[in-house]
């Protein structure tokens, strides 16, 4: 009979109500950068969307100086169940306006706009109603009675999910009682910038969050500010060890998410169907842009080929085209960047011995596209199994015992994340206790609740978002003297280094 045929089902861009051009957001109102000005795009047609202002040394300047009269005169003397109220109003707010924010960014990302409606808007909404929880019970995050937020918060967050990024940042700092200057990536600032005009709606005093779009300029200088306390990164590991020798010795607190290439591995005994969704939702899911996404696949040998083939299978059932169409499973890629970057290790991959298939995708003439493609024969040497492609791409690897899953699961610089299938629930924790990875998953894959810490070891990075943990990131212990920060300029050839401080390289061009 076929595969059914779907009627297109897009999403109406008419509920957006967008500005030809975005400025800054500095002191509670948008102002003109005085920096050059860049157009955002749509990654689907590479049609534009808005003109957004670019934030100068100045302007960054000006922001920080917001955050920093904010959180002296209003914020950190605000009590916590008044912070509360500010982030449950804004958490209510996002749910009114989710249709919109979620059109936003498939729009601006290329992600399917289910994936967008479903996932990163109901979980950013989630994240400020547990922060908001939060915010009058400090004395329990396990930093003693009466812990003192940090100051101003420096936040530089990806393209990958733009909405959520800024959320599993935002909430914890402003329920800590730290004030916010916020840098999202260049090629995805929509979100961030309607996300401004309900922190308006919302009565949020003038400066508690701050947003300045730019480039990689933009980002050096907020992670080089002296008056900056607090500096979260979320972005390749490239970048962020850059920016750790930029803050190091500063007394700048620093938190990291950086790469991933995280092992999805298969025993024998596995629920096979159920393995085979949480297989594609673990690297197919937005695209591959996920920093934790499953991208090794570990299958033990004696179920290689029936996984293979199911898996296959069901890859050609997956329909790639309009983000903004409901029936949509694949987007676009990101950018023109980021696309050459996963055909450059696609052919690789090749060139070293794999066995490449896609799926038989039909490809938009504009955009930036690429089909779902999995990688059979690989060894733990091949390129493809070892650096972050940050795409809709898998490399499958075998293995025989427990004892080579866990080997070759840890055969990585990365340590984010790592998935288990396997009916016996024995085996499961006795392979997630010797699996270096900071989030193991057990029979599913990519689930977050704000309720959990999510980070990782090694060159994934430090530091702990979610939960508790991601309070403790913004707060320190009650008679603990805030450590003076020398006000000096770093050294040139760390502050050139830190001019990539943007979503460009693995990750961007994370996590």
């Amino acid at each position: 009979m076929g595969f059914l045929e779907y009627a297109p089902a897009p999403e109406s861009r008419g509920i957006l109500h967008l500005k030809d051009r975005y400025g800054l957001f500095i002191d509670g109102e948008f102002v003109d950068g005085t920096g050059d000005g860049f157009t955002t795009i749509s990654p689907a047609d590479e049609s534009r969307i808005a003109d957004v202002a670019s934030a100068s040394d100045a302007d960054v300047d000006a922001a920080v100086a917001a955050a920093r009269r904010a959180h002296t005169k209003v914020w950190a003397k605000m009590s916590g169940r008044d912070r509360g109220k500010y982030l449950f109003r804004i958490a209510r707010l996002v749910q009114e306006r989710a249709r919109e924010l979620a059109v936003a960014e498939s729009l601006d990302n290329g992600k399917p706009i289910k994936e967008s409606r479903d996932v990163d808007v109901p979980l950013v909404a989630a994240w400020f109603f547990y922060y908001a929880g939060w915010a009058d019970k400090l004395d329990y995050a396990g930093l003693g009675a009466d812990p003192r937020s940090l100051g101003v918060a420096g936040q530089i967050i990806p393209w990958n999910f733009p909405l959520l990024m800024l959320a599993w940042k935002i909430a914890p700092a402003l329920a800590s009682g730290n004030t916010v200057v916020l840098k999202p990536a260049e090629t995805t600032p929509l979100s961030a910038l309607i996300f401004a005009e309900i922190l308006q709606q919302a009565d949020l005093p003038p400066g508690v969050v701050n947003i300045v779009t730019g480039a990689g300029a933009t980002g050096a200088t907020l992670v080089r500010h002296p008056d900056v306390d607090k500096l979260a990164f979320t972005g390749s590991t490239a970048v962020g060890r850059d920016i750790a020798r930029t803050v190091a010795g500063t007394g700048t607190s620093l938190t990291l998410e950086l790469g991933g290439k995280a092992a999805n591995i298969v025993f024998d005994d596995a629920p096979i169907d159920q393995a085979i969704e949480g297989i594609v939702n673990g690297i197919f899911f937005n695209q591959g842009h996920v920093c934790c996404a499953g991208s090794r696949l570990l299958v033990q040998e004696s179920i290689h080929d029936e996984v293979i083939d199911r898996l296959k299978n069901r890859l050609s059932t997956l329909r790639m085209g309009d983000p903004l169409d409901k029936n949509t499973d694949i987007g676009a890629i990101n950018s023109a960047e980021q696309l050459e970057r996963i055909r450059a290790l696609s052919d690789i991959g090749e060139q070293e011995g794999a066995q490449r298939w896609s799926a038989d995708c039909v490809i938009p003439d504009k955009g930036f596209w690429f089909a779902p493609t999995v990688f059979t024969g690989v060894e733990t040497s091949h390129r493809i199994a070892r650096e972050e492609v940050f795409g809709p791409v898998l490399s499958v690897l075998t293995f025989r015992t427990p004892a080579e899953a866990i080997a070759k699961a840890n055969n990585t610089p990365y340590g984010l994340s790592a998935g288990i299938w396997s009916d016996k629930g024995s085996r499961i924790l006795a392979v997630a206790d010797k699996l270096r990875a900071g989030v193991v998953w057990a029979n599913t894959f990519n689930r977050f609740d704000p309720a959990s810490p999510f980070g990782g070891y090694k060159e994934s990075g430090y530091g702990r978002e979610g939960g508790r943990h991601g309070l403790t990131a913004y707060l320190r212990p009650a008679g603990v003297a805030e450590r003076a920060k020398p006000a000096v300029a770093a050294k040139p050839a760390v502050a050139q280094r830190a001019k990539r401080v943007e979503t460009t390289s693995t990750k961007e061009a994370t996590r």
